[in-house]
Parts: structure tokens; sequence; C-alpha cells
């Protein structure tokens, strides 16, 4: 026997030294009742959110019971709210009952609230429905407390019910709280130590790596050492349609409104090309005493927006006010330390990366240190997966840990949708073991139905460097040769690539380190590969003539029977199959008429039914029945040729130009 496991048992009751005087003699009734099913570790006390909001709350313990389904272990705020009509401050007194106690003692992600409110769980359920952030209240009333009983499943239910029905996974926004942050604390400790060191930074990433949460992570670390910070958006419109000089003035007021300071900043008519640099450091300085000399740290996000050659807004895009901007945020940091720093944020470096900008130097070249936001390691994926996994019910294998961090190379988002995909197709009945066979059915699922979400990462590369994509995708369908004589050129070339964590480099050889963006753009490039042996070139065909095949069979057996019905779409067929298959397969079902097994049609039949019944099938196929009928031909003769002779790199590509016009139509129509 575990005798250590045998220590740890956790047994329902009420520790004797818990004072509960604090409590109403219905209160204390209910407690009794959770006394029969949980541990109450500590009477906890009453709270006050105004002269009028009083509430008063208990820590419980899981027993072993609940251990196991729901894998808590710590303790549990019990609040108590006496009040008729459930109110959102209500949340707001689960929060300060936590802060009254170490982070580690309690159970952050849940709570339990007990309310007069009849419909409280109705109130809360639309409450939190848009909150992906919300922790997981599980809500009771005081009278079904009273009235349950001793029912040993009354607990349990109720739990099942708000634990499993929650996808903690499916997190789309930033994370704004510390609730599900995981794996980024170290660089926001580094982000802020820097700042506090009077250094500037520039974290960049590809798209949902978790940039924006760094930032809010940043800024509530500032808060707890009593910092001031400013974020300014630089996506919106609002920012990046403004001249240089009227973005300073836009800065001022994000310090001004996000500090809750009351500085006169003046109108932005004011902030003219000679007068915007004195009055942008004349009051931040200001700013800064009233807040008490601090450093004001300035974060710019999504900054790609205000940087030359890729910005939506021509003047920053094309003209001088990036180097305006930047020499006047410049100098000044450079003038007047620990007056503020800044961080810069995106998905694309290139702000710090232009030696110049037109004729004039970068004034951000080589002064802000390029950093990449780093994908998690086993450990961070473990802490993040495991934490909101048996919240839900879900229970890893240690082993899938480290598959997820190598199939999605660390990026947090794309982990998280994984898991999601996990818990959608794992069922109700929880918890449940999540073994290397769900894992890799999760996975196969992923890959299929959410190619919009490796699009989406891929989009930074596409749009922004179009080379690296390239190369991505000759890597992706084995041109290695291709791939290396980029390589060779420069090593810009990679940098980016390894940079954001796409690829890896060991001794000198490249490699995909996000295995699901490898899968995605093989089976995007699969029959792109240009440096092909003559047996490549035949099993492509012969694959490819295959499938378009028994597509076609599908389509002429559905549309002719829609067209034409049963009996007439029968005999057309057999009187193109002529003597004597017309005669053998007069007695099949009609569907087995396009079964070549059975009837003995061929792929070049197809073509001959194709043209007699043209009217089903040109808005399937194309206007074009002649250039239909070329493409179909040389399918056909190349996969026949293609057995007796050498293929060349010519016919090669005018067989990939014809299969993908005909996949591309049946594609569409059976989608």
């Amino acid at each position: 026997m575990d005798t250590t496991r045998a220590e740890e048992k956790v047994r329902p009751g009420i520790n004797p030294r818990v004072v509960l005087a604090h409590f109403d003699v219905t209160e204390r009734e209910i407690i009794d009742r959770f006394g029969q099913d949980w541990y109450v570790t500590n009477g906890g006390g009453e709270l006050w959110l105004s002269q009028t909001s009083n509430y008063r709350y208990a820590l419980i313990k899981p027993t072993d019971i609940f251990q196991e389904m729901f894998n808590l272990d710590r303790e549990m705020v019990l609040l108590f709210s006496p009040y008729e009509n459930f109110e959102p401050r209500t949340l707001d007194a689960i929060s300060k009952a936590t802060s009254q106690h170490q982070a580690l003692r309690l159970e952050r992600i849940c709570s339990i609230l007990v309310s007069k409110d009849p419909n409280i769980a109705t109130k809360l359920r639309e409450l939190l429905k848009n909150d992906q952030e919300a922790q997981i209240v599980i809500p009771f009333t005081y009278e079904e407390l009273r009235s349950s009983g001793s029912d040993p499943f009354f607990f349990r239910n109720r739990f099942i019910e708000h634990f499993y029905a929650r996808d903690l996974f499916a997190s789309e926004s930033p994370l704004k709280k510390d609730l599900y942050f995981f794996g980024r604390t170290d660089l926001v400790h580094s982000l802020i130590n820097r700042h506090r060191s009077n250094q500037v930074s520039g974290l960049f990433g590809l798209r949902k790596t978790g940039k924006t949460s760094v930032i809010f992570g940043v800024q509530r670390g500032l808060q707890k050492v009593d910092g001031a910070s400013a974020f300014i958006d630089c996506q919106t419109p609002a920012f990046h349609r403004l001249r240089w000089n009227q973005a300073l003035h836009h800065v001022l007021m994000a310090v001004r409104k996000q500090n809750d300071l009351s500085e006169r900043l003046g109108q932005v008519d004011d902030y003219t090309d000679s007068q915007a640099p004195l009055l942008f450091e004349k009051h931040l300085r200001r700013m800064s005493e009233a807040l008490g000399s601090k450093t004001i740290m300035l974060i710019f996000d999504e900054v790609e927006n205000i940087t030359p050659t890729v910005s939506p807004t021509e003047h920053w895009r094309e003209g001088e006010d990036f180097v305006l901007f930047w020499q006047t945020v410049r100098s000044l940091f450079q003038s007047s330390s620990g007056l503020f720093s800044y961080l810069l944020v995106g998905t694309n470096p290139l702000c710090v990366e232009l030696p110049t900008v037109g004729t004039a130097d970068n004034p951000l070249f080589a002064q802000v240190p390029l950093e990449y936001i780093p994908g998690f390691d086993v450990p961070q994926t473990r802490e993040m997966v495991r934490r909101l996994g048996k919240i839900m019910g879900l229970k890893f294998d240690e082993t899938i840990y480290g598959r997820l961090t190598e199939d999605c190379g660390g990026h947090p988002y794309l982990m998280r949708h994984v898991c999601s995909v996990i818990h959608r197709i794992s069922g109700t009945e929880r918890p449940i073991r999540v073994d290397k066979t769900l894992y890799s059915h999760a996975v196969d699922i992923f890959l299929r139905d959410y190619t919009q979400f490796m699009e989406m990462i891929l989009s930074v590369l596409r749009e922004y460097f179009n080379d690296e994509f390239d190369m991505l995708r000759m890597l992706s369908r084995g041109d290695h040769k291709a791939f290396q004589e980029f390589a060779e050129l420069s090593p810009l070339y990679t940098n980016h690539l390894l940079g954001y964590g796409v690829l890896q480099e060991v001794d000198k050889r490249f490699d995909f380190r996000i295995e699901v963006i490898r899968r995605h753009l093989q089976a995007r490039e699969k029959y792109k590969k240009l440096y092909m042996s003559i047996e490549e070139k035949r099993s492509e065909i012969s694959e490819r003539r295959n499938d378009i095949e028994q597509r076609l069979r599908r389509l002429c057996r559905m549309q002719l029977l829609a067209s034409l019905g049963e009996g007439d779409a029968r005999d057309s067929v057999l009187a193109i199959l002529g003597s004597p298959r017309s005669a053998r397969c007069a007695g099949y079902p009609y569907s087995d008429l396009f079964d070549g097994n059975r009837s003995g049609i061929l792929f070049s039949d197809i073509p001959k039914v194709i043209r007699k019944h043209w009217e089903c099938f040109r808005n399937v196929l194309g206007r074009d029945m002649e250039k239909v009928e070329r493409d179909m031909k040389t399918i056909n003769e190349l996969r026949v040729d293609a057995h007796a002779k050498d293929i060349s790199d010519e016919e090669m590509a005018v067989f990939r130009v014809s299969a993908c016009r005909i996949k591309e139509a049946l594609s569409a129509f059976f989608a």
C-alpha cells in the first residue's frame, strides 16, 4: 500500500478550531452540509465591498472523491451572498477573499458561491459566458443546500455540470489576468528589469504567440512594484493615420489617461513640426513628476503599422514620419535618463533591422535589442496543459506533453487548440485519460479542420518575407537542394525563420520546429516538388489520376441520376459502353455501372459521358468543354505512357496544370 498517499487522504468534516460565529444560523447549517462531503478548514471572515455590501466566506478543502474526479487539491473559497438579487460585484468579493490568503494555498481557478437569488445559476452563466478569463464559479442557493439532505452525488453533479462544459483551452483574446497566464513569467520579469535599468526592448513573434498577453503581464508586474506604463496600439487608425508630430500628442494622451493624471496637454494643433518635440518633453517630464518621478514605460504594440515599407499609411510607409518620430523619442530617451523607456512589440522586426530609411539613418537601428518571443518548453507546456486539463476532467499521459510541444513547436495558441479538439472529441464521461491514440486522433482532426490557424500564423511570412515563405514551401515538399541554395546566399534568409521558431538548425541542417506547420504545408505543396526522380513522377501521376478518376465516376453517377432519372441514365451509360460490355452489364444496378471493377467502365469512357450530357456538367467543370476534354486526355494518356517511358519536366508541368484544374472543380463541387 502507498502509505504516503494514505497520509494525504482528506476526509469530510469541520476542523474543530474553525470559528463560525460571524455566520448566521442558516449559513452555519449550510457549512455543516458542506462538512458532509468536504473538509472545512477555515472560518474565513466578513468582507465589506461598500457600506451596504457585506459578504462572509469560509475555506473548504476537497476530499478524495473531488480530488480524483476534478484534480482539485487546494483549499477553495466558499462565499455567501445573502442578497435576493445577484449583482456582478459579488465576484469582486470572491477576489477579495482570495487575496486574504497566500496564493499557493488556494485554488484560484475555481470557487463556490452560495446565493439567496433563486436564479443565481442562470444569471451567473449569462455574466461569464463571454469572459474566457473568468474563473469557474460553482453556484448554489441557500434553499437547495438546506434541502439537499445527504445525497452523495449532489455536489459531484453540480461540479460536473460547471467543470466539464467549459472549454478553458479555446481562448482567442489576449490574457489580461494572471489566472490563465502560463509560461511567460521569466520573460515578463526580464522586460521589467530592463525597463527599471533604463533600457529599451523589442519583442517580436508570429501571430498568436502571446505577445499582447506578455504586454498585459508586464503592466500588471509594473503595478505590483508601483511602476507606470502606457499602452499605445499602433494598429488603430486613430494612431497610424496621424502625422509624426500629432502621434507624439497621442502618446502623451495615452500616458495621461492610463495613469489617471490631470496634466493639461493642450490641443493637437499646438504640436507643430517645431513645437512637438519641445511639448513632448515638457509634458512627459511633468507627468513623471506627478507620478512621483517614476520611469514610464511606453509600450508600442503592432509597431509594424508605423514601420517603413509595410505601414498601411503612406506617410509612415514612404515618408519621413518614422524617422522624425523616433528621432524625437530616442533623443529624449538618451538625454533624460530615468524619464521613460520604450518597448516595441510586433510581428515584423523590420523597424529595428533597416539601417537606413530613405536617405536618413534609422534612429532605431542597432539601438533596440531584438528578441523573438520563445516557444514553450516541455515543463511550460505541462504546467499549462495539466493545469487547465485537470479542471476539465482531462488526464494527460506524461508522454503527451513532449509530443504536444514538438508537434506545435511550443506555440501556445496551437497547443491550446489541439487540446480544445481533445476536449471536444472526448465525450462527457469524465475524467478521461488522454493517451497517444486519443492525442493522435485529435492532431489529425486539427490538421483537417483548423487549417486557418496555420494559415494565420504563416501569414506573417507571406505578407512580409516572401522569399522565406517560399523557402518553407521548398523544405516542406522535400526540395532540400533549392532550400539550401537560398540559405547559402545569405543568413538573412534563415534568420527570421529561426527567430520566429518555425525552423531549427542542427549541424547546419535545417528542419521544421513546428511539426503541424510542416504537415500543413506538405499537404498544400504535395504536388509541387521540383527536383523529382522518374519514380516520384510516376507515383504522383498514378496517385492523382486515380483520385480524380474516382471523383469523376461519382460526379457522373450523381449528375446523370439527378438530370435523367435512374432508368434513362442507366440506358445512356450502357449505350456509351457499347458491345459487348453493354450486354454483360445489362443486369447491373445503375450504381454498379460506375464501378470499374464490375462494369469494366474505363477512364476513357468518362469524357464520352460528359460530352454527351454536357449540360449536366458545365456548371461543375467549367464552360469550356474542349479544355475539360484536353485536361482529361492529358491526365489519362500520361498515366498510361508513364509506365513505358521517361517523363520530361515539361510533360510533368502540363500534367500538373491539367490535374489541378480538374481537381479544383471537383473539390469545389464535393466541398
